[in-house]
């Protein structure tokens, strides 16, 4: 239907010149086909079009009853007898019913009738019925030549607002009878065969509306990332800053008493940086860290080996946030007491060889606790409330050994689908 219409109007305009009524020239086919056919002509510049909106009324469902026995107030009118007996109201209502209290106010304000106790009498021998008179000229025309006439019968709802939208077409720029598909992607074929070359394109409408994109929706990461936090607020922790993602061996490793020979801090299991390889500095208390790795302290006898400091300013992608939280105890040794709780969610990096359960980056999730008196127990008590608050209930705490907590303990939960206990992480 639509290329049929398209060559109809394109011989139309060759005839004729200019279509200067689409409805009267294309009777029963709606404009919005009419519009699509235009629009496509218009894009490859045969034809220019402009519209055309005529304004028309029509009578509504009151209004035809109107229209057939006359206005309300023609009809309370004529129920009036001459002379001066006139008629009771009572009798008006039971015999018109609604229709009795509206045609009697508008007798009234007409001043054809006047009240006398419980009575209307007559005061107008005789009337025109404008209301009917103006449904008619409507109903026949479509319009009313009196703008207050209009106003009228608008107000009381009798009639309504109608609008026709048509086009007056001419020729375009390229006008011609031969409809020629246009392309509207080049293609590789197009490329290969040179067609691109005799093949015309249709151009971009720039002002037409796109699809309407699906909202943005959180990676399943981030809304696990999101659950972690909100149960961490809750309990009163504080967010460290984690965008530093190269940090020292010192902060990386030293600082958490990570021994320098340690498997951890060989090459196939860390991220060494090239360029710049090394920390510019070291923190003021260096030697202290040196000192417990060589000689031990606080309790330990130390590793008992020669401690570099060259080692400890090699920069690497950070293997844990722990180093993270290191910065922050010592931030927080820094001023006088006061207990704290601190966590970081965000990525860290191995040299892992990467398959279905390893990657090179992962998230990893770490809280820190600092106040006296704190126990194991207290340490267990805190855990099992957090992954409880993640739906995990079944836990099970496995001693270990960690070189920068004593003692340590690994975490694991029962997974009911898998029918096995996995492990959920460490602490100590």
């Amino acid at each position: 239907m639509s290329e049929e219409l398209k060559l109809t109007i394109l011989k139309k305009l060759d005839s004729e010149g200019s279509i200067e009524d689409t409805t009267a020239a294309f009777k029963g086919v709606s404009e919005e086909v009419v519009l699509g056919a235009l629009k496509s002509l218009e894009s490859q510049e045969k034809v220019a079009y402009v519209t055309l909106t005529t304004e028309f009324w029509t009578i509504e469902a009151e209004g035809k009853d109107q229209l057939e026995n006359g206005s309300y107030e023609a009809r309370i009118f004529e129920a009036v007898p001459a002379g001066s007996q006139g008629i009771a109201i009572k009798d008006l209502e039971a015999k018109f019913g609604k229709v009795a209290k509206l045609g009697q106010g508008k007798c009234l304000a007409n001043k054809w009738v006047k009240k006398d106790g419980d009575s209307l009498v007559r005061i107008a021998d005789s009337i025109v019925d404008q209301v009917k008179a103006g449904l008619e000229t409507v109903h026949a025309t479509g319009t009313h030549p009196s703008k207050d006439t209009i106003k009228d019968l608008k107000r009381r709802k009798l009639i309504k607002a109608n609008k026709t939208v048509s086009y007056a077409v001419s020729k375009g720029a390229q006008f011609s009878t031969e409809l020629k598909k246009q392309a509207t992607d080049l293609t590789m074929e197009m490329m290969q065969s040179g067609a691109w070359k005799s093949a015309e394109f249709k151009k971009f409408n720039f002002k037409s509306l796109g699809v309407n994109p699906n909202g943005g929706k959180l990676h399943p990461l981030m809304k696990v990332r999101e659950e972690f936090r909100q149960v961490f607020f809750e309990t009163g922790f504080e967010e460290m800053p984690t965008n530093n993602f190269v940090e020292s061996s010192f902060w990386n490793f030293d600082a958490l008493f990570v021994p320098q020979q340690h498997a951890a801090r060989d090459l196939q299991d860390t991220f060494y940086l090239k360029d710049p390889a090394v920390a510019s500095s070291l923190p003021d208390f260096w030697e202290t860290v040196k000192d417990v790795h060589e000689k031990g302290g606080y309790g330990s006898i130390g590793y008992r080996y020669p401690w570099s400091e060259d080692e400890a300013k090699r920069l690497v992608l950070r293997t844990h946030t722990t180093a993270v939280s290191a910065h922050m105890l010592n931030k927080l040794a820094q001023g006088p007491y006061r207990p704290a709780k601190y966590f970081s969610i965000d990525r860290v990096y191995r040299n892992e060889t990467v398959d279905a359960t390893h990657l090179a980056e992962f998230h990893q999730v770490e809280g820190v606790i600092a106040d006296k008196n704190m126990s194991l127990g207290s340490l267990i008590a805190f855990l099992d409330m957090f992954f409880k608050k993640m739906g995990m209930s079944d836990l099970r705490f496995k001693p270990t050994y960690n070189p920068y907590t004593e003692p340590s303990m690994e975490i694991f939960s029962y997974h009911e689908g898998l029918g096995k206990w996995l492990e959920l992480g460490n602490s100590g």
